[in-house]
């Protein structure tokens, strides 16, 4: 949480840095493509009042996440997605205003872009976490295991080395490629005293099934404890 809360301050910073260096210092360079642009161009931009707008778009944006960034420090458990999703339609929001600022020939093929550019995006994000948000269970095939979902694998039980039961999550330092979700935690993480591991975790849902393949570390659990101990006996009675 803490690597968050420090991610989330040093957004808030850039863009206030960005905001205040557009509005106050009209570093307009800053602006994506801008000093590309013929110098009429720039000039008609600058009356119409699109660079400003840019800079006091990225100054609102810090805005609203320092407002919402003590939610980090409550029980709250969607914060970080909050947070995430404020900023993410804000600006692209934003980049369709500000399409109205732009030189009368490509007003409406930026506006076209930068809406398509917004639902692209929203709908791309929205899809992963969908399938982020998917529950997994484990299944029996008789001489193997399977973990549905995404990142799930099938395992042959002839592979499994060790079996444990947890009362406690070992620490997680830090996400390879994965969903790190408020309440979920699936993909491949590095794991304290346990190094790259594939994860498969309802948080704060003890107790945690630890299994060790040939080739893989894998911490799995249910929110429902009876199934997570079920697995563990299952996985137990197979490996005897």
């Amino acid at each position: 949480m803490t690597l968050f809360i420090g991610i989330q301050l040093f957004m808030v910073l850039l863009f206030l840095f960005f905001g205040w260096a557009i509005v106050k210092k009209e570093w307009y360079w800053l602006i994506s493509n801008f000093n590309g642009k013929p110098k009429d161009e720039q000039q008609q931009l600058i009356k119409n009042g699109y660079p400003q707008r840019v800079g006091k778009l990225m100054l609102a944006t810090a805005a609203g996440m320092a407002i919402l960034l003590p939610l980090s420090f409550t029980s709250f458990p969607y914060s970080l997605e909050v947070q995430f999703g404020f900023m993410m339609l804000f600006l692209l929001g934003g980049l369709v205003y500000l399409s109205k600022y732009e030189v009368r020939e490509k007003r409406k093929r930026s506006y076209l872009f930068s809406s398509l550019l917004a639902i692209g995006t929203i709908g791309f994000v929205v899809g992963l976490y969908f399938l982020g948000y998917q529950d997994f269970e484990l299944k029996d095939y008789g001489d193997s295991f399977e973990i549905t979902g995404m990142y799930g694998e099938e395992w042959d039980y002839a592979d499994i080395r060790h079996v444990e039961l947890l009362e406690e999550m070992p620490e997680v330092t830090w996400k390879e490629n994965g969903f790190g979700l408020a309440t979920l935690a699936k993909g491949h993480f590095k794991v304290k005293d346990y190094g790259s591991s594939l994860l498969f975790i309802h948080k704060d849902s003890q107790p945690y099934l630890f299994i060790e393949t040939d080739h893989d570390k894998i911490f799995i659990n249910s929110k429902s404890s009876k199934e997570t101990a079920e697995w563990y006996e299952l996985l137990s009675e197979k490996t005897k």
